[in-house]
């Protein structure tokens, strides 16, 4: 796939070039609380700027019904943008209409504008390929150009993502061609010992992950609410915690196909247990306490791994030379079940290998935990399209934006 710099070599100044962001950062309210997406998006959009490209950013915000909804609006994301960049970011009220249309008029060499939520609009995520194509031919008509960028929206067949570079002269961002890079290395050219640590809400979300990885990765740590999962397979009670309970034969599979192949699948052998789930609002202290993995109380759930279990992982991702980590071991938001997560990540930056954060809820766990960035190798911007990468998926976002 062709570069932006590529596209800045054969001269961009006054074009008008569609950038396709990932701005779906988490909002409470209008604020944003974690801004990584658009500082990982802004060095292509200010390199394009800079060689006086007219940029026209697009962005999802969360799940609109393909309609207005003021909730999803990305006007907190323009100012944040134009904040970061050290520039005014206009914005436009809607996607392809009046306000749209003049804004795009108006942009001067040099000048970025922001297009209201691409949701908004029922064409962008169609299942119609008319529709869908219908919307695509609207927005193709506001540029000259465009870049992908938006690594985590990749992996789905959306207007902004699928059908418009098939209808501009298309190439990739920066942020994509890294995005790519680094999951090449996970995939084509493995540093070994190579350490997967998995943690997140349901088992169902990794079950293709792990299938995969079970015949590359030299070992696999399991944490969060999928763990219990796996526990339930091995025949522990796990009490009231999540659970996916028509996921256990598959579990099962696995850890046998894990023992046959000589890959290490580690469990927790200690969780932290509770009666009742945290308040993640207030942050309220809560009664817990900490028990063996095959010992979890009828009544209680487990919600992060315990100190033995921390060390056993932190140990296990010593020696890696390559780690990919997605999912968080436990409900890091609140502080009595941060613990675990907290341990992954240390034991990542005290890594000597190459270490990648598979986006997501991981991504945002360092960054609330306090964690430099620039620890770790990579943060990826997109958790469901890196799982899918690995899973050895096409995307259809970096499929467009081949020649």
């Amino acid at each position: 796939m062709k570069t932006i710099d590529e596209l800045i070599q054969d001269g961009v100044e006054g074009k008008r070039v569609f950038v396709r962001a990932d701005l779906n950062v988490p909002l409470d309210g209008t604020t944003i609380t974690d801004d990584g997406r658009i500082r990982a998006v802004a060095p292509t959009i200010a390199k394009l700027a800079e060689a006086g490209a007219r940029v026209i950013v697009a962005s999802h915000l969360g799940r609109p019904k393909g309609a207005p909804d003021p909730q999803f609006s990305l006007a907190p994301a323009a100012v944040r943008l134009g904040e970061i960049l050290g520039k005014n970011v206009s914005f436009a009220t809607d996607t392809i209409g009046d306000s749209a249309k003049a804004t795009v008029a108006a942009l001067a060499n040099g000048e970025v504008t922001l297009l209201e939520n691409l949701r908004f609009n029922a064409g962008e995520t169609s299942k119609d390929d008319a529709e869908r194509g219908a919307f695509a031919d609207a927005l193709a008509a506001l540029a000259d150009v465009y870049v992908g960028d938006g690594f985590g929206a990749v992996h789905r067949k959306h207007a902004s993502v699928y059908d418009l570079p098939a209808r501009l002269p298309h190439y990739a961002g920066y942020l994509i061609a890294t995005e790519v890079g680094v999951l090449k290395k996970l995939t084509d050219d493995v540093k070994r010992p190579y350490v997967v640590a998995l943690g997140g809400a349901k088992v169902s979300d990794k079950l293709a992950v792990i299938d995969q990885l079970l015949g590359k990765a030299d070992r696999l740590l399991i944490g969060g609410g999928m763990a219990y999962t796996f526990l339930k397979a091995k025949g522990y009670e796990v009490g009231i915690s999540l659970l996916q309970e028509d996921q256990v034969p598959v579990v099962t599979e696995y850890m046998q196909r894990a023992e046959k192949q000589g890959v290490e699948l580690l469990l927790p052998v200690d969780v932290v247990v509770s009666r009742e789930f945290p308040d993640l609002k207030t942050k309220a202290p809560t009664e817990n306490t900490t028990v063996d993995a095959d010992r979890i109380p009828a009544d209680q759930e487990g919600l992060d791994i315990g100190p033995r279990t921390r060390e056993l992982y932190a140990s296990k991702l010593a020696d890696a030379e390559t780690v990919f980590w997605n999912g968080p071991m436990g409900v890091f938001e609140h502080p009595d079940y941060a613990e675990g997560t907290k341990a992954v990540a240390q034991a990542l930056v005290d890594s000597d290998g190459f270490t990648v954060v598979g986006g997501g809820d991981s991504a945002a766990a360092v960054r609330t935990l306090g964690f430099d960035e620039n620890a770790f190798g990579h943060i990826s911007t997109g958790g469901g399209a890196s799982l899918e990468y690995l899973e050895g998926k096409t995307l259809p976002g970096l499929a467009a934006l081949e020649d």
